[in-house]
């Protein structure tokens, strides 16, 4: 999990450092930052009516372009960034053709969408029974995608579906209708609204459906009501103020103000007949427009940082990073937690199929986990007692989202969200990256049991599912042939949740343990002092042969808190006074290590009864006493050795695993060839 971890921020630091060479690259090959102004001036009446188009300001009764230029300039400033994201929108929406259109079924269909929902603005088409549509099919479609871009949903209901709604609605033409909703309350009630226009042109359309929409925004004209609207207000904490010379705001800012209804206050503040511009320089209001979002910490000038545009997507990411709900929150979490969970793909060795396997383990876990961690987190919400530490944690973030490095980040999300393609590659190289660190780390331990194929490795999961099924009790003693820990064996995943003992016990048979090997430990030795100094010497000599002939030759004991490291090696430094660099220091599979001593001078030990696969050691790790001579003791299928009464009377109290590594006792462990 950690590791996972540690690789997801490191793949966020590349893509940092990435957005940074690119911002890098296009200034030295154009000599600008997506930051610096250009003069609307220098652009041509198409670039002028694609800024206008994404802003939503109607431009047909301006046929000159100055006129247009000075429309732009008295909407917002315009930057490199906007221009070089409102030229690529208009390209992907002539590219993909018509947006989606909803063809309502009948009345149930159209209240649950359009009246019930009550969060969104939705403009419907309604076809008279035996009538033509109001708006051609090609026109409908430019509709559809001049008012997508601002988070209009649109449809389409035939009254031939359902002729007594209709009739009931008075719709007994062809018309447009607009919901829009009327308080601005979270929730509130919807208002439908009917197209009467003489002109039916799409333009003429947009400009009655913006002008319905700015209704909504409470609109300033005089000193005195900004005086009051300025002040501090416990009730609405969040306001976000437009300072412009325009007779409405643009419909980017009036669809935000139906988003974050209940959660921030909207107010347009028309400047063109002010009658006190003091009032203006002491609030901060140095030139205009101005979009300023107020604070109970201070205030914010919105457009001077990276990547803050006028637009529907940039200011909509400002906003929700500042004013977060709930549902953003998990949204954000849920990315977060599957991004963490396909790092597994990388991360896990072996056949493909093996990785995907785990893959799709790791995704239904975190997801799940994900899922119930919300419940308490929305049942403690709505505690009153904890409004207090709700509204400290909001102050702090928005401490931290008006800095300079929280406009960069929200910069690069909005940058490579509009280029998935990019975003998806960076991470496969990164996967690719972590995949191949990840080999060389493992290369020394694991590389025999990393390089079972997709059929032996499938073969030998089936098999364990097999058992499982047919034999659970014996499928506990055997593994699959190329698993060797948790993240690859599902009964040894169990084993690790059940240990210890905190929510789930393990059924497991304790027959095995009449299986477990048992012996006696043999020790030779002489006492000194004893016998004549001819036999003593004697003796001394014999003793020396033999300890120089016999296995435990230089070796005494090994720690048993460090008797289980995997993946090192026992010192081959002989000059060492703890360490007789035997082989007998190391378990068959050679990814052990134990800590070793001479051996003392009056004692030899006999390892040949000891059977094959256990490890060489003088000490019980259960009641913390040395081996006597003739005392019987019992192994483990991990290696590790102990007094036959105690590692019983531990395995019987429903401890099944090994005292000093946790490897379950009634599980084979593969042992590799040397």
């Amino acid at each position: 999990m950690w590791l996972k971890l540690f690789f997801l921020l490191l793949y966020f630091m590349v893509l940092f450092t990435l957005a940074r060479i690119f911002e890098t690259v296009v200034w030295y090959e154009t000599g600008v930052f997506a930051t610096q102004l250009v003069d609307p001036v220098t652009l041509s009446f198409e670039r002028l009516r694609t800024i206008l188009e994404c802003r939503g300001l109607g431009y047909s009764g301006l046929a000159e372009k100055k006129d247009v230029s000075e429309l732009v300039e008295r909407s917002g400033e315009l930057t490199h960034g906007e221009l070089y994201s409102a030229i690529k929108k208009e390209k992907e929406r002539t590219e993909a053709g018509g947006s989606s259109n909803t063809h309502f079924s009948g009345e149930m269909h159209f209240y649950e969408l359009v009246e019930d929902t009550k969060d969104g603005i939705w403009l419907v088409q309604v076809i008279a029974q035996n009538r033509q549509a109001l708006l051609p099919e090609s026109s409908w479609g430019k509709m559809v995608q001049k008012v997508s871009q601002f988070g209009i949903r649109t449809g389409t209901f035939n009254c031939s579906h359902d002729y007594r709604s209709c009739v009931k609605r008075g719709w007994q033409r062809s018309t447009l209708v607009m919901s829009v909703p009327q308080t601005s309350a979270s929730k509130g009630k919807v208002m439908l609204k009917e197209y009467n226009g003489r002109h039916v042109t799409i333009e003429h359309i947009f400009r009655w459906m913006t002008s319905h929409v700015a209704h909504r925004i409470k609109t300033l004209t005089e000193s005195e009501q900004l005086v009051e609207e300025w002040r501090a207000d416990p009730a609405h904490p969040i306001k976000m103020f437009l300072f412009a010379h325009l007779p409405q705001p643009p419909a980017f800012f009036s669809s935000l103000s139906i988003k974050f209804t209940g959660r921030i206050d909207f107010i347009f503040v028309d400047i063109r007949h002010w009658d006190n511009h003091s009032s203006l320089s002491e609030i901060g209001v140095t030139q205009s427009p101005a979009y300023i979002l107020k604070m109970p910490e201070g205030i914010y000038r919105y457009g001077n940082s990276t990547g803050e545009f006028l637009s529907l997507a940039a200011l909509d990411t400002f906003l929700r990073s500042v004013q977060p709900e709930v549902n953003d929150l998990f949204v954000l979490s849920l990315v977060l937690i599957n991004l963490l969970a396909w790092m597994d793909l990388f991360i896990t060795q072996g056949a493909t199929v093996k990785r995907f396997v785990v893959l799709i383990r790791t995704l239904g876990t975190y997801n799940s986990i994900l899922l119930v961690s919300w419940l308490p987190v929305l049942a403690l919400l709505q505690l009153p007692y904890l409004d207090t530490l709700y509204r400290y944690s909001l102050k702090l973030l928005r401490y931290a989202d008006t800095t300079t490095l929280a406009s960069l980040v929200r910069a690069d999300w909005t940058f490579y969200s509009s280029h998935p393609a990019l975003f998806l590659s960076t991470y496969l190289a990164h996967g690719l990256l972590v995949d191949y660190f990840e080999k060389k780390r493992r290369c020394g331990v694991r590389g025999r049991e990393d390089s079972t194929t997709n059929l032996e490795w499938l073969a030998s999961l089936w098999d364990w599912y097999a058992s499982y099924l047919f034999h659970p009790i014996a499928s506990l003693q055997q593994v699959p042939s190329n698993q060797s820990d948790w993240e690859d064996d599902p009964s040894f995943f169990f084993e690790h949740l059940a240990f210890p003992d905190l929510w789930l016990r393990p059924l497991v048979n304790v027959d095995y343990i009449k299986a477990l090997p048992t012996w006696r430990f043999r020790s030779v030795g002489r006492r000194r002092g004893s016998g004549s100094g001819e036999e003593r010497r004697s003796g001394s000599e014999s003793s020396q042969s033999d300890r120089e002939n016999s296995p435990c030759a230089g070796f005494h004991t090994c720690a048993p808190d460090r008797m289980y490291q995997q993946g090192s090696a026992c010192s081959q430094d002989h000059s060492s006074p703890t360490c007789g660099a035997q082989p007998d220091c190391l378990d068959p599979d050679n990814s052990h290590k134990c800590v070793c001593g001479p051996a003392p001078e009056d004692t030899s030990c006999d390892w040949s009864s000891w059977p094959r696969g256990v490890l060489h050691c003088s000490e019980c790790v259960v009641c913390l006493e040395n081996f006597m001579s003739q005392e019987l003791l019992m192994g483990l299928p991990c290696g590790h050795a102990f007094h036959q009464q105690c590692i019983v009377v531990w395995l019987a109290a429903g401890r099944h695993c090994c005292p000093v590594c946790r490897w379950p006792s009634y599980k084979k462990k593969k042992q590799q060839q040397d």
